[in-house]
């Protein structure tokens, strides 16, 4: 099933990367404004290419990219090899333990959709896969990995990242996110190709980056009918950089993404309100609001409720889930965030189909739970919904039934970051006297 390919990555130049905290980035579509600004101001962060700025953008990046090629700020290693990653993390309620998530880079092409190998679980916007298809197609780079899951429970290919990893290329002290990332490499060609043979049976879960991956079948399509009956299959534009990450493992985290409610339809009251969720929610007032995520953690369908600082514990009632008629698989329906949007924005708020929610202003989606109580508080919002997280088990029976999750659904913890590798997909890079061993 997937194709995986080693890549001859382009990295910052050793002196550089002594310092590579100050040159690493946020991906695109986590970076705040602020954030944009400091890093900015750094001539040679590689958010100057992940995230161009000025009237043409994607052309300022191109000149960019070019001037760090022939001043020796980016390097391209001499040998292809698969790139390995890790991140070293803790998490608030438990900060005394420190996980890490292991990983690899690489290329893997650019499947389609419909060829079930790379399975997606949330829809994109047309423009952001427009943006980053236009920056592919100047830069022919590849300037930040998407994060893909494969299963593998016997985790055979975690011996070759540890003993990689005693080795590492570079590191960070610690990210914006408070995360420690490391890089090695992989060169060994046997090695490798015990990567491709484990993967080669394996679909990959899209997890983080719809957009960036749209972008790459994008640019891959047009290339593939401007080339016409030259086209072989192989050239290096038919692969996309991606971070592969074993779904098996203990310390994958996905972390609940919140929903407030910036406003209430109708000018509904609080009794309004509570009276309309009342035909689906057994709703339960409760003395703190800083003990919802524990009030729901586990329990089906569950939901903390915060509105005009009083604290609720909102549950479906099981017998109202048939009434749940969206044309979804089961899979989807089970969902607590499906739950959440059916019976409250669409039932009780009357707000209609998913489709008919999205384009709605007064839904917001925050990932701190202290924030929502506070926006709430400060009347920057009327209710905050406090949810559990997806397990990966159920983004696995998502992907596999062929369908999507609601909006906001997975915040895949930690995110990887810009600027630790970058990959070219230039036609000359197929030329190369390595490429032929693969």
């Amino acid at each position: 099933m997937a194709e995986i390919q080693p890549v001859r990555g382009w990295r910052y130049a050793p002196p550089l990367s002594q310092q590579i905290d100050d040159y690493v980035s946020p991906l695109f579509d986590v970076v705040s404004a602020r954030q944009r600004e400091a890093l900015y101001r750094n001539p040679l962060n590689s958010l100057h290419l992940t995230v161009p700025r000025g009237d043409d953008p994607a052309g300022a990046a191109l000149l960019r990219l070019r001037e760090w090629q022939q001043q020796g700020v980016l390097a391209q290693d001499v040998l292809p090899g698969i790139y390995v990653y890790y991140q070293y993390f803790r998490l608030p309620g438990n900060p005394g333990h420190e996980y890490c998530r292991k990983g690899f880079m690489c290329h893997i092409r650019a499947y389609d959709w419909a060829e079930e190998v790379v399975l997606r679980h949330e829809n994109t916007l047309p423009s952001s896969v427009n943006d980053r298809a236009e920056l592919l197609s100047r830069l022919q780079l590849q300037t930040s990995a998407t994060h893909g899951l494969y299963r593998d429970d016997a985790h055979e290919l975690e011996r070759y990242l540890d003993e990689a990893i005693q080795d590492p290329l570079y590191q960070t002290e610690e990210d914006y996110q408070g995360a420690r990332d490391v890089l090695a490499v992989i060169q060994d060609r046997r090695v490798i190709q015990r990567f491709q043979e484990l993967l080669a049976d394996k679909q990959v879960i899209l997890a983080d980056g719809h957009h960036r991956y749209e972008g790459s079948l994008a640019y891959r399509q047009a290339r593939r009918a401007a080339a016409g009956d030259t086209y072989t299959g192989q050239e290096p534009w038919n692969y996309h950089l991606m971070y592969l990450t074993n779904s098996a493992a203990d310390d994958l985290r996905i972390l609940p993404t919140h929903r407030l409610l910036l406003e209430l339809p109708d000018n509904l009251t609080t009794e309004e309100f509570l009276t309309r969720l009342a035909p689906y929610f057994t709703v339960l007032p409760q003395d703190d609001p800083y003990g919802l995520p524990e009030l729901i953690a586990g329990k089906p369908w569950a939901f903390g409720l915060y509105l005009d600082g009083q604290s609720y514990k909102i549950r479906l009632r099981p017998e109202v889930h048939a009434q749940l008629d969206w044309p979804t698989t089961p899979e989807v329906k089970a969902l607590d965030l499906t739950v959440l949007h059916y019976f409250v924005l669409g039932k009780a708020l009357g707000l209609g189909d998913m489709e008919a929610q999205r384009v709605w202003p007064g839904v917001a989606y925050v990932r701190n739970f202290p924030e929502c109580l506070t926006r709430v508080d400060r009347g920057e919002a009327r209710a905050a919904f406090i949810t559990n997280e997806v397990t990966m088990q159920e983004v696995e029976r998502v992907c596999h039934s062929g369908a999507v999750m609601p909006p906001k659904s997975t915040f895949f913890y930690p995110k990887t970051i810009g600027g630790f590798l970058f990959s070219s997909i230039r036609d000359d890079d197929a030329h190369h006297p390595f490429a032929a061993c693969f």
